[in-house]
């Protein structure tokens, strides 16, 4: 299986942990973040691996290199100009062919993989988005879903007095192929923004997993921070 995993973000809130590495390479645990996103999807069966690359790239290839220490097969799609989430992928557009996994880099968690898979595979889906509930959705992009889990709505970084839901993208989404159909060919663009709302306008099925798994947001620094603690402390 495909997964693409973005990681050409620079982090500004993460100053100073990433003035010279990409917020991915900030460690939690003994390891980087996107250290961590490998290992996951490699005990889930993703064994071919594009990673896209912008800021610092040097960081990430000369801590991954071909991904064989991981069991898996890395490949590196460096962007000169930040293309945006789904310009990454339409880049890749050859490589990604059949169902392929996104994963956001900057993300930390133990989602099952294998649950998510199934689920897109169930419902058949042109999009199976791993939604997480937060109580602060000021900086997330939130999903509207129906009791059955189907997606009904996108609202980006909404004010919290105008948010319709408390699920937000927790950065992992499973596509089929003809998510390409819906990604402009011509300027940068993000799925959460651009191709989601424009693939549920067009009728097409997209599907929520709800995740019961643990998520870190790493935001800020006081993310950063709570999070170290929760690795690194004893229960």
């Amino acid at each position: 299986m495909k997964a693409l995993v973005l990681a050409a973000g620079e982090g500004k809130r993460l100053r100073p942990f990433t003035d010279t590495i990409p917020k991915p390479m900030i460690q939690v645990g003994g390891k980087p973040i996107i250290q961590h996103n490998i290992e996951l999807l490699a005990r889930h069966g993703f064994d071919k691996i594009f990673i896209n690359l912008h800021y610092q790239p040097a960081a990430i290839v000369d801590a991954l290199g071909d991904g064989r220490r991981f069991g898996v097969s890395i490949a590196y799609s460096y962007e000169e100009r930040l293309l945006g989430t789904a310009g990454a992928a339409d880049k890749l557009a050859r490589e990604l062919d059949g169902a392929f996994l996104l994963v956001y880099g900057d993300n930390l968690s133990d989602i099952n993989l294998t649950a998510l898979r199934a689920l897109h595979e169930k419902r058949d889906a042109a999009a199976t988005i791993a939604v997480f509930k937060r109580a602060d959705v000021a900086q997330s992009g939130v999903v509207g879903i129906n009791d059955n889990g189907k997606v009904y709505a996108f609202q980006e970084k909404p004010r919290p007095d105008r948010a319709f839901s408390n699920w937000v993208n927790a950065g992992y989404i499973f596509f089929s192929e003809r998510v390409f159909k819906y990604i402009p060919q011509d300027s940068p663009s993000d799925f959460g923004r651009d191709v989601l709302p424009m693939m549920l306008e067009a009728g097409e099925r997209l599907w929520a997993y709800r995740m019961q798994e643990k998520l870190w947001w790493i935001d800020s620094l006081a993310d950063y921070e709570r999070t170290l603690r929760e690795f690194e402390e004893p229960a």
